[in-house]
């Protein structure tokens, strides 16, 4: 029975060891198999990491070219946009130019037929005028009746009147034929490198003296703003002292009617001011006279549109000064308020 006993016993342990023993072969294959997935998860998870790391860089590196490829694409629209509006300043100046040009042979074909036979009126005007002091002479010294002789003194007086005024107004006309020619023919001087603010004051010295000796009364006071810092620019002086010329006139002949009219407490005042502006130099004349009206302000620079009276201008002053800016590839721009200003801004590009 001890025997039997032990026996059993024996193999209850034996039993369970051996389950014991197959529970933990189990337990260690379990373990195995879970660090296996362990392990491949973890490299599953570095995998994905690592690919998500590469999208990454790589999606940053299209981001990058895109935006390279967005600013190239944006320079280019840019080079287009301003060669196309170089184009379209071109293509205006040639049509300018054009027109500039059909109206200068229609002028200068116009002058030379007016010219010729206006010389004929003012030479054989003068040869009239000569001949009638002639007359006057002639009858002095004669015996004739007094009467009759004061009658035919007043006939050539009158003649000699009439005579005066055809003259007068001939040379007049004489003077238009020969603006006209020169608005027709000009041609420009060569370019030298110039000071526009020692232009801009020698040129103002000229205009003002030269106004004062046909309207002795007038005076007025300057207002300059030089920039110190202008650069000398490459223009035809002569050109550009013309335009400053007629701009000054203009200016001094508006502030004189101004002047005529008898307003309160009015003084004088012309404005120049000179600037470097980024790659361009403006010149602005400035004057308080009696202004530019709204309505005619786009017909200023058109040939012989003058607001002067007969006799005190041709017409041709803007439109010769017009002509020489935009030859030089600049701008005139005019701003004006009727009875207040009127200023002109002349815009010249450093090359």
């Amino acid at each position: 029975m001890v025997l039997l006993d032990i026996s059993i016993q024996s193999r209850v342990i034996i039993g369970i060891s051996a389950m014991l023993l197959l529970f933990i072969s189990f337990l260690v294959v379990f373990v195995a198999n879970q660090r296996k997935k362990m392990q491949y998860h973890k490299e599953r998870q570095t995998m994905n990491e690592e690919r998500e790391r590469l999208l990454k860089e790589q999606n940053q590196l299209l981001e990058q070219r895109v935006k390279e490829r967005t600013a190239e694409l944006s320079e280019q629209k840019e080079a287009l946009q301003k060669a196309l509006q170089e184009l379209r300043a071109s293509q205006s100046q040639l049509i300018q130019k054009e027109k500039m040009a059909s109206l200068g042979q229609l002028t200068a074909g116009v002058a030379h037929e007016i010219q010729n036979p206006l010389n004929f009126v003012i030479n054989f005007g003068e040869i009239n005028t000569e001949l009638m002091g002639e007359m006057k002479e002639r009858i002095a010294n004669e015996d004739l009746p007094a009467g009759f002789a004061t009658e035919l003194k007043d006939f050539i007086d009158d003649l000699a009147d009439n005579q005066h005024k055809i003259l007068h107004h001939s040379k007049r006309a004489d003077g238009i034929v020969k603006n006209m020619l020169q608005h027709s023919r000009r041609q420009s001087g060569a370019m030298e490198l110039t000071d526009l603010n020692e232009l801009a004051e020698e040129y103002l010295k000229l205009a003002y003296h030269g106004f004062r000796t046909k309207h002795k009364s007038f005076h007025c006071n300057f207002q300059t703003s030089f920039d110190k810092d202008m650069d000398r620019i490459d223009l035809v002086t002569e050109d550009i002292g013309h335009t400053l010329v007629n701009l000054f006139n203009n200016a001094f002949f508006s502030m004189n009617e101004k002047i005529k009219c008898n307003p309160d407490n009015y003084e004088p005042i012309l404005t120049i001011t000179t600037e470097k502006k980024e790659d361009k130099a403006l010149i602005t004349v400035r004057d308080n006279g009696l202004g530019i009206p709204t309505k005619i302000l786009d017909k200023i620079y058109q040939p012989f549109f003058t607001t002067k009276p007969t006799g005190e201008a041709t017409g041709l002053g803007l439109s010769l000064s017009y002509d020489m800016i935009k030859a030089h590839q600049g701008e005139l721009k005019a701003d004006s308020m009727e009875g207040e200003f009127a200023a002109f801004t002349i815009e010249l590009n450093y090359r």
